[in-house]
């Protein structure tokens, strides 16, 4: 059956957005009320949740426009949000770092420091599963550790991943949808600076109390001399290199020729682009000496997680898109008045809700509503109304450190750290340490910034 384009976007109302608050809802207190169900039936969950809409869609706007609309939103969105994802897991999963020396609070803090910027290479996931372990091996022989894993999770897992859309999900959403390549660099360096050098100072001075106050564990002989760093698995950095080069070479293309399948419009820049990165984590994968993947305990089960995760995600966040381009219009008509008063953006609005959200919900479909919210054209939000794109963006991203649930790699670095035998605090004892640190920080810099 040929599927044809619609003839007007489709319209909804409220109650279509259920499944996908439903699917964000389960993904945040499932976990935590009932973990043992969630680890046997949250793939049902998940499915269902979006089933629910695409049968409800299906039936009663027609199973044309159904079909369409979830098509473009899988080749548009979600196949090239799992390229991405998928060459980076696979690239970081073939590097092995071991490290060995004195875990001074002058090494952890080069340590975060350089992992908060090689998320913007990697992704925050690549770099927290590459940086995590050495961390913790480094870091062993100290007494009290947990505050080390909670502000590598602050830099690395999020605040990091803040200058490139390779860095953090929702900045490679902004990417798919027009945003340059480098406007996060040249934009949001500075409230990286900000932000990140004022956590990397309270973790310096808390690690240093620790550090000269708390006994090591008796007898670290080996610790004497210099911090000893092995590199393995270094043909990744070509893969590596090769990935983002494709990256860039897609966004400077300037005469982009499309294809019409069944209705939709498929640009072939970005098709090539995509089909290529994901021959890169098959490259990666398969040139990777087994003993590397054993080491990193490399699995490709978070990569499945994920990939469940975003395609219910990126299918149930249509009805919920629709009523935001809406606009006041449409059935959030007072979310979007209270965002734009007198129809002028509010940057303060924009950063404090979209990060709070991004910190409750997930940071990606957060920052896609947030970005649909404030127009959805991204040559306006890069130009006059950069102070909204760069609000929306800093409040996903950095706010995605306040909860565990926040961005992905916070939970994966937990559960190893735990594994570990680092006691780390729970869902609030955590919530507490992001509250008492990050939100002052935060204040400061929407005070400063916006």
């Amino acid at each position: 059956m040929r599927i044809k384009m619609p003839h007007e976007p489709l319209s909804f109302s409220l109650p279509w957005a259920i499944p996908f608050g439903g699917l964000l809802t389960s993904l945040a207190l499932i976990p935590l009320i009932a973990p043992k169900f969630w680890h046997h039936y949250s793939r049902m969950v998940l499915m269902g949740w979006t089933a629910t809409f695409l049968i409800a869609a299906g039936v009663i706007k027609g199973l044309e426009p159904c079909l369409h609309m979830s098509a473009s939103a899988m080749i548009h969105h979600y196949i090239p949000f799992m390229a991405l994802i998928t060459v980076l897991f696979t690239v970081g999963g073939g590097i092995y770092i071991s490290m060995k020396g004195k875990a001074s609070p002058l090494m952890n803090v080069g340590l975060l420091g350089g992992g908060a910027l090689l998320a913007n290479i990697i992704g925050t996931t690549g770099a927290s599963m590459l940086l995590i372990r050495p961390l913790i091996a480094l870091n062993k022989y100290r007494r009290y550790t947990t505050h080390v894993v909670i502000f590598f999770i602050f830099l690395v897992s999020n605040i990091g991943g803040i200058l490139t859309p390779l860095g953090d999900p929702p900045l490679f959403i902004g990417f798919l949808n027009g945003v340059d390549f480098f406007w996060t660099t040249t934009r949001l360096i500075y409230p990286f600076l900000m932000v990140g050098g004022a956590v990397l100072a309270v973790f310096w001075a808390i690690d240093s109390y620790h550090f000269y106050h708390d006994p090591l564990v008796p007898d670290p002989s080996h610790l004497q001399g210099k911090a000893k760093i092995q590199l393995k698995g270094r043909r990744n950095f070509l893969i590596l290199g090769a990935s983002i080069s494709v990256i860039l070479a897609e966004s400077l293309v300037t005469a982009k020729p499309h294809m019409s399948l069944c209705g939709l419009s498929i640009n072939l820049a970005a098709l090539i682009r995509d089909l290529t990165l994901f021959s890169m984590a098959f490259t990666s994968w398969k040139l990777t000496p087994s003993p590397i993947h054993e080491a990193n305990h490399f699995t490709w089960e978070p990569l499945e997680e994920v990939a469940l995760v975003f395609l219910g995600i990126f299918i149930t966040v249509i009805p919920v898109l629709g009523m935001l381009k809406a606009g006041e219009a449409g059935p959030l008509a007072s979310l979007v008045h209270l965002a734009n008063p007198h129809d002028t953006p509010n940057a303060h609005f924009y950063f404090w809700l979209s990060g709070i959200l991004s910190a409750v919900l997930d940071n990606a479909p957060t920052y896609l509503i947030f970005f649909n919210m404030a127009g959805g054209e991204a040559a306006s939000l890069m130009n006059q109304n950069a102070a909204i794109l760069a609000a929306i963006s800093t409040g996903a991203v950095f706010m995605g450190a306040l909860t565990y649930i926040g961005n992905a790699p916070n939970f994966m670095v937990r559960a190893i750290a735990t594994r570990s035998h680092i006691k780390m605090p729970g869902f609030l004892g955590y919530l507490l340490w992001s509250i008492s640190i990050l939100l002052p920080i935060f204040l400061v810099f929407s005070w400063i910034w916006f």
